[in-house]
């Protein structure tokens, strides 16, 4: 049997982690969570400043920012060990 797909093993982690309680889940890892799902799903931010940001969404969009350098494969594989090392 062949090793399954990258997309096939990020969305099976993305179902996992649907699954899962934010509340249970300390803020720095939602962040990273948050972070390489969104360099995995829509690549580097295109950073357009907006006064409206409020606080949370800063946080969101700085957790991206901080790895926006790494690949959307890259990102996919760090999302995958995340979700299996919480799962554990």
């Amino acid at each position: 049997m062949s090793e399954k797909d990258l997309d096939t093993r990020f969305n099976e982690a993305v179902e996992i982690a649907s699954k899962m309680s934010q509340a249970s889940l300390p803020q720095d890892v939602q962040l990273r969570l948050y972070a390489y799902y969104k360099q995995a799903t829509i690549g580097t931010l295109s950073y357009n400043s907006n006064s409206s940001l409020d606080l949370r969404n800063a946080f969101k969009t700085n957790a991206w920012m901080q790895i926006s350098h790494i690949s959307i494969d890259e990102a996919k594989e760090l999302y995958i060990e995340m979700i299996h090392s919480l799962k554990k």
